[in-house]
């Protein structure tokens, strides 16, 4: 089994030591917690992460939280080693835009810089930021920019008329090396044909393993007839703890946090969601407190008040370990991971549950190879600062 990659997550909506709501099919406000997203916490979130040894770091996208580009061109500078997986939507500007804003971002950052497109799944969002497709249209153009994207970094000169977009001599003055890393995810039928024709990674989000193992199936038939082959990786929450008791007294600490009228006006705010992956999300719980461990170790109440990624691993740190090896023996080689809030979360994790997957062969830091690995920092109890 080949060596896994880590990623953290920045919440550049707000951090709190309760579950902080909002997020996908969301609207603007439903977000924010008892630390706000200031550059100061976010630079706490990422040493954190480097220290670790978390290879990127995804910064979410969407009208609840600010501006991914900006933000984590901002924190590369306060980084050595960390990548910025930054979601991105692609129709909002331009596919020539986009692709030399990639190549800027690589050559200021050292070549730190991977992109998960985020097509959009839900219209009257897109409409807010001027975009009045449909989802299907969205995924064609997304199909249409992707392509042309691909052509420009490989530093052709594209001349493209499609059904959505259009470029004459489009060409970059310098292309990005190293190329970035394209992370997509989704799971309509139009999805699928867009992961296997353009990404280097599918992402799912946590659902249970053989659900998993039956999507990455799905993808790569559709990836090796267009003669390719994809990396795969999985969106998670997190709760590590020395016992599996303490990892459960968490989780049931957030779950009391969590107001009722809350759970009841957010389920039917992502009830009308227009995403497949949101819809299975929702169907792990049902809107209900009850039966919510709906696979061993796998927990499903940050769904309940969140859009996106719904479930959190949950257990003693050696049944974590044990999860991401049942995972990474489905195809998954790479892990998108959080926790509120996440400083602590990072901590617990990367201090209990990596140690444990480097003895067992699946991960090594990725400074061992001999590269300078960023010195401690202090643990971070508040974001005031």
């Amino acid at each position: 089994m080949t060596h896994l990659t880590f990623h953290w997550f920045l919440p550049t909506y707000g951090d709190s030591r309760d579950i902080v709501g909002g997020g996908h099919g969301l609207p603007p406000g439903a977000a924010g917690g008892a630390r706000p997203a200031t550059l100061a916490y976010l630079r706490q979130i990422v040493h954190a992460a480097e220290h670790l040894g978390f290879v990127g770091a995804l910064t979410p996208t969407g009208a609840w939280c600010e501006d991914a580009w900006l933000t984590t061109a901002m924190l590369t500078e306060t980084t050595e080693r960390l990548k910025f997986l930054v979601a991105f939507r692609p129709g909002l500007v331009t596919p020539t835009l986009a692709a030399q804003m990639g190549a800027t971002f690589q050559r200021h950052s050292g070549g730190r810089l991977l992109l998960n497109v985020v097509t959009g799944g839900e219209s009257h969002e897109q409409r807010a930021y001027g975009d009045f497709l449909d989802k299907d249209a969205r995924y064609a153009r997304t199909d249409e920019f992707l392509h042309i994207v691909r052509a420009l970094w490989r530093g052709e000169s594209v001349s493209f008329a499609g059904e959505h977009l259009r470029v004459e001599d489009a060409r970059l003055n310098r292309v990005p090396d190293p190329v970035p890393d394209i992370y997509f995810g989704g799971s309509s039928a139009a999805a699928g044909r867009v992961a296997a024709r353009h990404v280097d990674a599918y992402l799912t989000w946590g659902e249970p393993p053989a659900a998993v193992a039956e999507k990455i199936a799905w993808v790569n038939g559709l990836a090796e007839a267009e003669g390719r082959t994809l990396r795969y990786g999985i969106r998670l929450h997190v709760i590590s703890r020395d016992t599996s008791d303490e990892a459960w007294a968490q989780a049931r600490r957030l779950l009391d946090g969590i107001d009722p009228a809350t759970v009841e006006k957010v389920q039917a705010g992502l009830g009308r969601s227009e995403s497949e992956g949101q819809k299975r999300m929702l169907a792990l719980h049902g809107g209900s407190r009850d039966g919510l461990e709906i696979s061993p170790n796998l927990w499903a109440g940050v769904g309940l008040v969140r859009g996106g990624a719904g479930t959190a691993l949950v257990g003693s740190h050696a049944e974590v370990a044990d999860r991401i090896e049942e995972y990474a023996r489905l195809g998954i080689t790479e892990f998108v991971m959080s926790g509120h809030p996440h400083v602590e979360e990072a901590y617990w994790f990367g201090e209990g549950v990596l140690p444990i997957l480097r003895g067992r062969g699946l991960w090594e830091h990725p400074a061992a190879a001999g590269a300078h690995e960023p010195a401690s920092i202090p643990f971070a109890s508040t974001g005031s600062s």
